[in-house]
């Protein structure tokens, strides 16, 4: 089978995988505007390949399957056409679940026909890319069930307790961290100077992939600066949060500060007094986990208060770079299907660890265009330049990443007071 193929049914059957554990009624539900059904990522993600690749063919695949998903289905490619409103994705009872099944089905005999064939850089390209965002909506079938769970009064587990969802061939047991807890923290020394950041645009075909909004290359000049050794855990956390840390306004951001003042906020999300709740349901919480669903705001309070500041972009991904790429036992990412954050260890090159997998890591890096960035033509210019205002970066991955899906380049980027996503805080501070 050709690669291309079998890369395409591997990640396919992994969204597959994480809708199993769902019910039809869970698979409907939108808890809010930014979260969406797990049967909307499941047609959404099919009809980008029928959109960007099928829909370019020259053949009998180029034929419409359901003309009215263009509408339904369709995200924010205003240059596609209309689109149902986002807010109301749930509302959206047809099709059935078992439509959209079938939907995804067609759509996958029609792309493995058409790589059977054989296909052209540009096509090749376009499915690695379709491939790369499915992987997208993978983790946030996670986050999204998770906001919708976390907000039923009975506080489900998302799957049963005697055991975790499969994620295919690549899976595996977790291997403990060195110690079992979080370890001190230390403050690891990086060095200043001109730093090469960035990727150059992928090759033909789209390998090595990257996103557009990773490049291209450039250099930046970093000061002397030094990174925590891990992750802020859960019991740092409560340490700010005893400390009135959630009624000191001269820590916070003054937006930050109306979005503290305005929710009624007081601790992270799925936080209760001494419990908190994850995918497996609620349980205590330990004090030596990575922190997690921490606002950007939130984030920037709790380094103001102990002392340091949040990293710039540029230099976790120089400290990434020197640190290698994740270790298959040992980042916490989607592929370890813990799908929550665990407590670090002694594990990662030059002194760090947990720079993947976990949370992802919240930057003070405003989310704006390289140098020289130019969005591609077309509607798939629309993928990630469109977005780049009022947003901040995050790095790193989290625990609900898939692990083929994470580089020391890419970059995710959500507004200030969002917390749905697994995001937390690494420290940083001047040498």
């Amino acid at each position: 089978m050709d690669g291309l193929a079998r890369r395409y049914l591997e990640v396919r059957r992994q969204t597959e995988i994480l809708a199993e554990p769902l019910s039809p009624e869970d698979c409907q539900v939108q808890s809010m505007p930014d979260a969406s059904p797990t049967k909307w990522h499941l047609a959404h993600t099919s009809w980008f390949f029928e959109s960007f690749v099928l829909a370019g063919a020259s053949g009998p695949e180029a034929a419409p399957l359901e003309p009215s998903f263009d509408y339904l289905f369709n995200s924010y490619y205003e240059a596609v056409g209309p689109r149902h409103p986002r807010a109301a994705r749930g509302l959206l009872s047809r099709p059935s679940l078992d439509e959209v099944r079938s939907y995804r089905r067609r759509i996958d005999e029609r792309v493995l026909g058409l790589i059977e064939r054989g296909v052209s850089d540009d096509v090749r390209f376009k499915i690695v890319l379709g491939l790369h965002h499915e992987q997208q909506h993978q983790e946030l079938i996670l986050t999204d069930i998770k906001h919708l769970f976390g907000h039923h009064p009975d506080l489900p587990a998302y799957r049963p307790k005697s055991g975790g969802t499969s994620w295919g061939a690549s899976g595996g047991a977790a291997r403990p961290r060195s110690g079992g807890g979080a370890p001190p923290l230390a403050w690891i020394a990086q060095p200043g100077g001109v730093r090469e950041i960035g990727v150059a645009p992928p090759g033909p075909g789209g390998e090595p992939f990257a996103f557009d909004n990773e490049s291209p290359k450039h250099q930046v000049l970093l000061r002397p600066y030094a990174l925590a050794s891990r992750l802020v855990t859960c019991g740092e956390y409560r340490a700010f949060m005893r400390d009135g840390g959630y009624d000191r306004p001269d820590l916070w951001l003054s937006d930050g500060w109306a979005d503290v003042r305005a929710e009624r906020r007081e601790r992270p999300l799925y936080w209760g007094a001494e419990t908190i709740f994850t995918l497996d349901g609620e349980r205590p919480i330990d004090d030596d986990e990575p922190v997690a669903h921490v606002s950007y705001y939130e984030a920037d309070a709790f380094a103001r208060w102990a002392g340091a500041r949040l990293p710039t972009e540029m230099e976790l991904e120089a400290a990434a770079l020197a640190a290698g790429v994740p270790a298959l036992d040992i980042d916490n990412l989607a592929d370890l299907h813990l799908f929550h954050p665990r407590p670090g260890g002694d594990v990662a090159g030059a002194g760090l660890n947990q720079l993947y997998g976990d949370v992802w890591e919240w930057t003070a890096s405003a989310y704006g265009p390289y140098p020289g960035f130019r969005p591609a033509p077309g509607a798939l210019g629309e993928y990630n330049g469109k977005f780049m205002c009022s947003q901040l970066v995050l790095r790193g991955g989290s625990c609900a990443t898939p692990r083929g899906h994470i580089r020391a380049s890419y970059r995710n980027f959500f507004p200030a007071g969002a917390r749905w996503q697994f995001s937390g805080i690494r420290l940083a501070r001047d040498t």
